[in-house]
């Protein structure tokens, strides 16, 4: 009885130790921090794309195209700028009552998160760039302690922050429109770009869950 004992117990262990490690990689490849890269985007339905960073694929895939925006500073930020950081891009105007002031907060914690790295910056283009000069930019900079060449603030030529916003960023198509309260509509989504210019992440600014993501995101481009 004891030598069948020692015959059946290999075969039970080794079924539990192909079992115990298939669940192990399973469970690696569901966990968003566990892939050594994230998806690109190249549409408004932000399906995404996995693909190799030295992938052939890459060279004709959706980028941010050139602009030439002014921020709060009175500093011109160009594509080129920005060439070599990862950005957070979203879209606002200073005297919005409804959705800014939270994104602006949640915007804030990332400002935080990477204060002393240079390789990190905010990019918040003004939907109401008539009203949004660099005067106003740059007083709503100060009251609300964003740091300059940290968090830009960008306003400029209206038919290119639109063109970039919907083009580009792939933002709502209702973008600057009116609602009936004569409040503008703006999209909530805070889009991830890495040093390449491709877009790789999209996140509700206003859910702190969806928050921590993009830290964690941000992390894992660096």
């Amino acid at each position: 009885m004891k030598k069948l004992y020692r015959i059946t117990k290999l075969p039970i262990l080794l079924v539990v130790f192909l079992t115990t490690f298939q669940a192990m990689i399973f469970a690696n490849a569901a966990s968003p921090t566990s892939v050594a890269t994230l998806p690109y985007y190249n549409s408004a339905e932000f399906t995404p794309h996995w693909i190799g960073e030295n992938a052939l694929e890459l060279s004709s895939f959706h980028v941010i195209s050139e602009f030439s925006l002014t921020d709060q500073s009175g500093q011109t930020i160009t594509k080129d700028k920005l060439k070599d950081k990862v950005y957070i891009a979203n879209f606002f105007f200073s005297t919005c009552p409804g959705i800014c002031p939270k994104m602006r907060s949640n915007l804030f914690k990332v400002q935080e998160a990477f204060i002393d790295n240079d390789q990190v910056v905010i990019v918040s283009h003004s939907i109401q760039p008539e009203n949004d000069t660099v005067e106003v930019l740059q007083e709503y900079a100060e009251v609300n302690d964003i740091m300059p060449n940290k968090w830009h603030l960008l306003t400029g030529d209206r038919d290119e922050i639109y063109k970039l916003a919907k083009e580009d960023y792939f933002a709502n198509e209702d973008l600057g429109e009116y609602m009936a309260n004569e409040d503008f509509l703006h999209t909530e989504n805070l889009v991830l770009v890495d040093k390449q210019g491709h877009i790789r992440g999209i996140y509700n600014g206003l859910n702190k869950a969806s928050l921590k993501h993009l830290l964690d995101d941000i992390s894992l481009l660096l």
